[in-house]
């Protein structure tokens, strides 16, 4: 077969099968046209799931007369002249296709009037090549399209279309999206001349999250995390879940410059982020990011879903550093009297808001609490739905490293065989020597908690270190390793001492650990791992000195650290850093070292406190086992203890 140009009918067709899917697709593109006409209002009905009709009005600036039969002609544009405005594309049509595509595939009817015309005037296409016959009609200034018999001439692609219920769930989903977006539009969807939808312009953050409301959930809206950050010409916006919320909402949409984008890159930032703060699923978010259009490239895609950043691994970690930031808000929580008393099994008293952990300290002088920084801030309890004791108020105070109403244990972090917490309890509140009443009523504490330690099945790391509690040694010898104390929601030791009750922090001494094992590494120097993608930030003017002055202090942390181009490039990090926020971290860590060269264990300390994952349970407890005495004490010291005899003494009666 000779090769020929193909005619242009042809071509159009061809060119439909990339534009013109379904429906959707249909509204997506003349939509998108609407709003790049400047309009703020733009209705839409359909027939039939959209396979019969589908009209769209909006009251946009128009087409003028005598731009009207080239509007439907291909690769015929208003938006790009050049490839500087290509490159520069803030608009969401840029290929003068989609008219062309549709009308090629559909009957077509244009209806347009500007504000400078006395009148309006239509243009009609039928799938064919015939000319456009241009005639007066009567329209307010903007456009309505009417497609009519979508694929009437493709038997073919219609056949593939589904039912009218499956279409209309796709125009509806495509409209939330858009509408999201562009909360300054008015949009109202219509079908078989029923109004279905109907999103009033917002002008102010309540009317916006209004219609967040409509299309996430209310229980989103109320409790969406805001985020807002401005960063070197780029703003990230938007909300994310809470983790307050328990069911994880399916509303994940990204915008890049007001365009919706499914991208590998930015789906990588956001689920990183989650992930890193404990969320056992990727949790909702309506995300916008604005950049400079000449650092994005949109024409990657024949749907336009996917974007191009020059700059991708600075937008990754811009995007990561700001979503870690705003769920850090939650994890943040203090200890709360409220919390306190609910776990300690009294749901039935509690506060409408809850007070913080020093009201506590003030009435009760012998309660001590852990800095949030050691602590980590987890609430008591926060996430144990299974444990049944309190799990409704702590909905609302539960850390975002719970997990979207996940327990700690349940995602295979710190965990404990089930019951294994309560009888460690009654084990050693039943020594001798404590005195009757008082035994009892270490009995009836250890009984709530008992109820309150109970975590999932599923830890046998755990069960087995308990079950044995013995350690064999290079002589063969064997030596009694005390049994792991029961843990509370996979985040603290329960450990008794006489008549007390104590929390230990298991994140505390996981960072004891590291601090040691780190003390002993610093003199002949860490291993710097390469990253993948180095990261770059912008360079302070003293920088390039305190790299010169302080480098055997970073190659002996194993970091490695260039300036090009006013941009600080890291290369090589510790392992211990290669999931932190390293366009935060690195700079602060050149301030403090730029009048002073820290001691070893003054590095030792930084670099713990950076690291946010570690071992297990059981392992920790052998770990802390192996320590000597004086160690094990000091760490043992930091334990919080309870009021529970106060608490009984309240609840006697």
């Amino acid at each position: 077969m000779a090769i020929q140009v193909l005619p242009p009918q042809l071509a159009n067709q061809i060119a439909a099968g990339e534009v013109v899917e379904r429906p959707a697709s249909v509204i997506k593109e003349l939509v998108e046209n609407s709003l790049d006409a400047g309009a703020t209002r733009v209705d839409i009905d359909i027939d039939k799931g959209g396979s019969k009709l589908i009209r769209i009005r909006d009251n946009g600036g128009g087409i003028p007369k005598d731009e009207l039969a080239l509007a439907l002609a291909r690769h015929a544009t208003s938006k790009v002249q050049t490839l500087e405005d290509l490159e520069a594309i803030l608009s969401f049509g840029f290929r003068g296709e989609a008219l062309a595509s549709i009308s090629s595939v559909s009957r077509l009817t244009l209806t347009s009037r500007t504000a400078e015309q006395a009148e309006a005037w239509q243009a009609y296409a039928e799938g064919s090549e015939v000319a456009l016959k241009v005639m007066p009609a009567a329209h307010p200034v903007g456009t309505t399209i009417e497609v009519a018999d979508l694929f009437f001439n493709t038997p073919a692609r219609r056949r593939f279309l589904k039912s009218d219920k499956t279409e209309f769930t796709h125009i509806d989903e495509w409209l939330k999206r858009i509408a999201l977006v562009r909360s300054d539009v008015h949009f109202s969807l219509t079908h078989n001349g029923k109004p279905v939808r109907q999103f009033r312009a917002a002008s102010t953050e309540a009317q916006y999250l209004q219609r967040l409301g409509q299309v996430a959930g209310r229980a989103f809206a109320d409790t969406a995390i805001k985020v807002d950050c401005r960063h070197d010409g780029m703003h990230l916006g938007g909300y994310l879940q809470s983790p307050a919320l328990n069911d994880t909402v399916d509303c994940h949409y990204f915008y890049v410059n007001g365009r919706l984008v499914r991208d590998r890159l930015v789906n990588h930032a956001v689920r990183q982020a989650f992930a890193e703060c404990g969320a056992l699923e990727q949790g909702g978010f309506v995300l916008r990011l604005d950049v400079d259009p000449h650092q994005v490239d949109v024409n990657v895609h024949p749907a336009k879903h996917e974007v191009r950043f020059h700059q991708a691994r600075y937008v990754h970690d811009f995007i990561l550093q700001v979503l870690q930031s705003a769920l850090s808000q939650m994890r943040d929580l203090p200890l709360t009297a409220n919390v306190l008393k609910d776990d300690f099994g009294s749901a039935q008293h509690r506060d409408n808001e809850p007070e913080p952990a020093r009201a506590v300290a003030e009435s009760h002088p012998g309660y001590r609490t852990e800095s949030a920084e050691d602590v980590e801030a987890f609430a008591l309890g926060g996430g144990m739905q299974h444990s049944g004791v309190g799990s409704h108020n702590l909905r609302g105070t539960a850390p975002a490293s719970a997990g979207f109403g996940q327990a700690a244990s349940e995602r295979g972090g710190f965990g404990t065989s089930s019951g294994q917490g309560s009888r460690y309890v009654r084990d050693n509140f039943a020594q001798p020597g404590f005195g009757d009443k008082s035994s009892r009523d270490r009995q009836l504490a250890a009984q709530h908690y008992g109820e309150l330690l109970s975590t999932p099945t599923g830890a046998a790391a755990s069960a087995s270190v308990t079950a044995s509690g013995m350690a064999a040694n290079a002589a063969g010898q064997q030596l009694s390793v005390p049994s792991m104390p029961p843990l509370l929601d996979g985040q603290y030791w329960v450990l008794c001492e006489g008549a007390s009750l104590k929390l230990l922090s298991l994140t505390r001494v996981a960072k004891e650990l590291l601090q040691q094992e780190l003390i002993c590494r610093l003199p002949t120097g860490l291993i710097g791992q390469p990253l993948l993608m180095p990261v770059s930030v912008q360079a302070d003017a003293d920088w390039a000195d305190i790299l010169q002055s302080r480098d055997a202090l970073l190659r002996k942390m194993g970091l490695e650290l260039a300036i090009r181009y006013q941009q600080l490039i890291i290369k090589k990090v510790p392992p211990y850093l290669r999931d932190s926020q390293l366009a935060r971290l690195i700079p602060e860590l050149l301030a403090w070292i730029q009048h002073e060269a820290p001691a070893d264990e003054a590095l030792a300390h930084w670099l713990a406190a950076q690291v946010s994952g570690f071992e297990a349970a059981p392992r920790l407890w052998q770990r802390l086992q192996a320590l000597d005495t004086d160690a094990q004490q000091r760490i043992l010291e930091s334990a919080g203890e309870l009021p529970w005899q106060t608490w009984l003494d309240e609840h006697k009666h």
